[in-house]
């Protein structure tokens, strides 16, 4: 396995479900479970806040193309888009 950016682990997206869960589980939680490198937490509505009211296609946007610390795609360059916002959909379930 190889780490990207010091967060994200490279998965094969065949390996990953259209699942936001699963996606979140292999790709994102490296960094946004604990707050790694500036990634806002998945629990704290307020670090999300500002993403939230840019909307959904910014926040893919971001995904995609990277922002900060984050690589595009989370360090995981086979990530399909439909799997970005699957993950997406995830963390906006979560913080809730």
């Amino acid at each position: 396995m190889v780490l990207a950016a010091g967060c994200a682990l490279i998965v094969p997206s065949a390996a990953l479900a259209a699942d936001g869960k699963a996606v979140y589980s292999q790709v994102c939680a490296q960094c946004h479970a604990a707050g790694v490198a500036g990634a806002p937490k998945t629990s704290d509505k307020g670090a999300w806040a500002a993403r939230i009211a840019s909307g959904r296609e910014a926040m893919l946007a971001a995904v995609l193309k990277g922002k900060g610390a984050m690589p595009p795609k989370g360090g995981n360059a086979s990530l399909s888009d439909a799997e970005a916002k699957a993950a997406i959909n995830y963390i906006l379930q979560q913080i809730k």
